[in-house]
């Protein structure tokens, strides 16, 4: 086995703030983690308890029938604790997100990590990773929060990402990648080359890197350097001990090795994101030589399928790229939301400030035309916070006109996962529930003053009776 020496040596590889197991030190703290401490089993026992709890506590599963290492999930199923995991406050937590997009910090490389403190040679992923069947028409066990990093040899361009890994035998695992997921781009250019392209997956990582690895970027932007961003300092890196990568240091696990587009494996029915199966068929297949791990490491799990972990990690990532787009374009946004209830893919709701006739279609062609997942797009005023369903289903009863500020576009390109594309394409709708003043005269909401609201809202929190989570939008 070929061990790779470290090309440079900085910072300090025990930085604790930098890994995952930090932020559920503190929900643990908080009263926020639930210990399962019966034994449980990966045929959908792990994944039954997440379901049944997906709002609720993380969990952390202490004995796994079968496996060595605990597991960990339902961490970041919520707004107000992804924002905690990056250290922001809910209503401060996309603007965070724009502003690393376009600050960010590179990453450093440190001498040794504790994601390599144990080194498995050619491991057999199914003993080693205690990884769950979730669902009964699934075939077979998956990694759900893997991060895989990957750099193009040609250009130098890399690329960090989010795939499911489906454990096949030995040291093999499907990568599911749709063929224009940027690794896929990747993977084939070196299969053009005669090359197979190496890849590593890192589990158990920070929430900064976890949200910057959901991100929308452009191919060979670093989304490492949106994570330190985030982090507010670079994010610590080792050399992997076999391929020519780097990996965050306090990760739990990693696994290197080559992605191989010629190898591949009918992946058969597979869980989404809108909470059915989608016949995706074939997959390339990764062969992984080494696994390396902390002695103590923990396995992260996100449930898949319709849930909300899955669906905001996702949702709050393509939400903020969308905000950074729309604002690019001199449209006036306040916020946009890739909710939960529309699967944190499907539909989006743009709050905007005061603005021009037109610029609500606007801003729905320029969302289209920039992710091709997203079907459905309303957009509101500034008053309206657009996360808060009822607050949108509002602004559509009293704001919207059917015959006028509905704009149907059929035809329009969508992605593999859409729940009910034909032949690649789908009807996509836009509502306009902004004021009109041609409507109303009066568009004052009746509630009591601002500053009376805020007091008592000061009392409420300090009692412990309002949520401090709770969006300050509302009026």
């Amino acid at each position: 086995m070929r061990i790779k020496e470290p090309r440079q040596t900085t910072g300090n590889p025990s930085l604790q703030r930098q890994s995952l197991r930090g932020f559920v030190q503190s929900l643990d703290e908080s009263g926020e983690l639930m210990r399962v401490c019966d034994p449980v089993s990966t045929q959908y026992e792990i994944s039954a308890y997440l379901a049944q709890l997906p709002d609720g506590p993380a969990l952390r599963f202490e004995t796994i029938s079968g496996h060595a290492l605990p597991a960990v999930g339902n961490l970041l199923n919520s707004l107000p604790r992804i924002a905690r995991g990056i250290g922001a406050m809910p209503q401060t937590l996309q603007q965070r997100i724009v502003d690393a997009i376009g600050s960010g910090l590179a990453p450093v490389r440190v001498a040794n990590g504790p994601c390599q403190q144990t080194v498995i040679d050619r491991p057999d992923l199914q003993r080693e990773l205690p990884a769950p069947l979730f669902f009964p028409r699934e075939t077979g066990a998956y990694i759900t929060a893997g991060v895989i990093f990957a750099r193009d040899r040609a250009s130098g361009r890399g690329n960090v990402s989010f795939a499911r890994v489906k454990l096949l035998d030995g040291n093999r695992g499907m990568i599911g990648i749709a063929p224009n997921h940027h690794l896929a781009v990747m993977a084939e250019a070196a299969r053009k080359r005669g090359e197979k392209l190496e890849i590593a997956v890192a589990i158990g990582n920070h929430p900064a890197v976890l949200i910057a690895a959901a991100l929308y970027l452009r191919l060979g932007d670093d989304e490492l350097e949106v994570a330190g961003a985030l982090l507010g300092e670079p994010v610590q890196t080792v050399a992997c001990r076999t391929i020519d990568l780097d990996v965050p240091a306090q990760c739990e696990i990693v696994l290197e090795g080559v992605l191989d587009v010629g190898s591949r494996h009918d992946e058969q029915l597979v869980s989404e994101y809108h909470g059915m199966y989608e016949p995706y068929g074939d997959g390339p297949v990764a062969e992984f030589h080494c696994m390396t791990r902390r002695d103590d490491a923990f396995f992260q799990v996100i449930q898949p399928g319709y849930y909300p972990e899955h669906t905001l990690i996702g949702g709050v990532a393509i939400a903020a790229g969308l905000a950074r787009m729309l604002r690019a374009a001199a449209i006036p946004v306040r916020e946009v939301a890739v909710g939960h209830g529309g699967c944190g893919r499907l539909n989006a709701v743009v709050s905007i400030a005061a603005h021009r006739a037109g610029e609500a279609r606007k801003v729905m062609f320029a969302i289209w035309g920039n992710v091709n997942l997203v079907k459905n797009v309303t957009v509101v005023d500034d008053d309206i916070d657009p996360w808060d369903s009822a607050q949108v289903e509002w602004a559509v009863a009293t704001r919207m006109r059917p015959d006028r500020d509905l704009l149907i576009a059929p035809g329009a390109r969508t992605d593999r996962s859409e729940p009910i594309k034909q032949d690649g394409v789908a009807t996509k709708m836009g509502v306009d529930a902004t004021r009109k003043a041609s409507d109303r005269q009066d568009w004052h909401r009746a509630v009591p003053p601002a500053e009376v609201m805020e007091r008592v809202r000061a009392r409420l929190h300090a009692d412990g009776r309002l949520d401090a989570g709770r969006s300050e939008r509302r009026p």
